[in-house]
């Protein structure tokens, strides 16, 4: 090899391969020091962009399982309202059984009127619990209801409530006569002319009754009180398939289950204000006796439409998804003891109408027959509650579900993204370790081939 001072390539090759051994101890040192492979873009380009597009999905998992803690509170809050709700209405309904009970005077029954109202009272008090200063169960969160009120008569409007009765023979018709009654199978329920009818239902919180001799009366003069069709009609004489009930929230056809006929009465004004409730009808013979064979048939009508007023969709979302719009959607109903047609409403609508709404009122216990007339009431209250309370729990139930669920998938997501960014540190820490030697080992090598240029010196001596 020629002895030369201008280039020495032994101890430029030397430097370049030590450089090249301290940018890979510095690179070790870095993983080693942060715990990941991929700090940055220019360690890997592709996994890079991949494991930062996990974090933002895991990170929005965690997020989500934030969401599904903070709506389970919420649920918790509305439903431990609703639940102390359905207690009060168990009390009520002891306090309407003990007052329908003729062993109670009349200065009984105003006693225990005084604790059936601070019953009421507290009913609206529950229904305006609030979460994070939003009023949960008032109505105000409640799913959009469609207004079925196309006159703009009555104001708010709505859908119509609608009770039916699928007991009766499938032949019965608004025309047919309560004497002519069947029931399902098919036999009479016999009634006769001498016997008495015994009508009662609620309006706005005021309740109506009459007893009349059954006589020659049909079937769609059951509800005519005080006058016909002043709060109800016979929903059967309008549409020939008597399997048909009414429209719901949505506004769409509502049917019996079985797609059998059923007798069905409805309101006459929309909303929760004109809605009927608390439905009782009796057959008594000539002598006050019930027949109870016959109110057991006659007596069955259940709600299958609630009365609501017209809104928009308030129902809460609870945001679960990683993606826009992938929701919980909770509905709230109105549990006030207006909602609950329990209580009415003072600024009654309706004018130029047949028969004005009563002014609100609340309902009453003060005579056996307003007691009577208000344990059906309070069964309705309690159906409506219930209904709200397993909405509401089923929607729990679902956001722990959905809670474990995250939590996998984060977990899963977590993983993955570890298998990409994070260092096998017993690897790096032996490349670090080679690297480490091979950077003192050039740097020792650089300084003897730095000792080389040198020897020339001694050649111009």
């Amino acid at each position: 090899m020629p002895m030369v001072v201008k280039n020495n390539m032994m101890a430029q090759n030397t430097l370049n391969t030590l450089n090249k051994n301290s940018k890979s101890q510095q690179k070790n040192m870095e993983k080693a020091s942060s715990g990941m492979k991929i700090n940055g873009a220019v360690d890997d380009a592709s996994g890079y962009a991949i494991s930062e597009r996990m974090r933002v999905q895991i990170r929005s998992l965690d997020q989500d399982f934030q969401n599904t803690q903070n709506g389970n509170s919420m649920l918790k809050v509305a439903e431990g309202a609703i639940a102390s709700t359905v207690d009060i209405l168990k009390s009520m309904k002891e306090k309407a059984i003990n007052a329908a009970n003729d062993t109670n005077t009349d200065v009984d029954r105003a006693i225990i009127q005084k604790e059936w109202d601070q019953m009421i009272d507290q009913i609206d008090d529950n229904a305006n619990i609030t979460f994070n200063g939003m009023t949960l169960v008032d109505g105000s969160k409640n799913n959009s209801v469609v207004n079925l009120d196309t006159t703009g008569q009555y104001k708010p409007g709505g859908n119509y409530s609608a009770f039916v009765n699928t007991q009766l023979g499938d032949e019965t018709t608004g025309l047919t006569r309560l004497t002519d009654l069947t029931s399902k199978t098919g036999g009479s329920l016999g009634i006769v002319p001498s016997d008495r009818l015994v009508v009662s239902y609620s309006v706005n919180g005021s309740t109506f009754s009459s007893t009349r001799t059954v006589a020659n009366l049909r079937v769609r003069n059951l509800l005519e009180l005080p006058n016909p069709n002043a709060f109800a009609s016979f929903v059967n004489d309008k549409d020939p398939d008597y399997s048909y009930i009414g429209k719901d929230r949505r506004g769409e056809d509502v049917y019996t289950p079985d797609g059998q006929n059923a007798l069905t009465f409805a309101s006459v004004r929309p909303g929760v204000q004109g809605q009927i409730q608390g439905l009782t009808i009796a057959i008594e013979d000539r002598n006050g006796n019930p027949k109870k064979s016959v109110n057991n048939v006659l007596n069955a009508f259940e709600e299958m439409i609630r009365g609501e007023d017209a809104s928009d969709d308030n129902a809460m979302n609870f945001q679960i998804g990683t993606k826009a719009n992938q929701a919980i959607k909770v509905g709230f109903q109105d549990m006030t003891a207006f909602g609950l047609g329990l209580r009415g409403k003072d600024d009654v609508s309706g004018a130029g109408s047949t028969y004005e709404l009563p002014p609100g009122a609340g309902i009453k216990i003060t005579t056996r027959e307003l007691a009577n007339a208000a344990i059906n009431v309070v069964d309705a209250a309690l159906k409506r509650a219930l209904d709200m309370q397993t909405t509401l729990g089923a929607a729990q139930m679902r956001m722990n579900f959905t809670a474990t669920n995250i939590t996998t998938s984060s977990e899963n997501v977590q993983a993955a993204e570890s298998t990409i960014r994070d260092a096998d540190m017993a690897a790096v820490m032996t490349a670090y370790t080679k690297d480490n030697v091979l950077t003192q080992a050039a740097q020792s090598m650089l300084s003897q081939a730095n000792q080389t240029s040198s020897g020339v010196l001694s050649l111009l001596q």
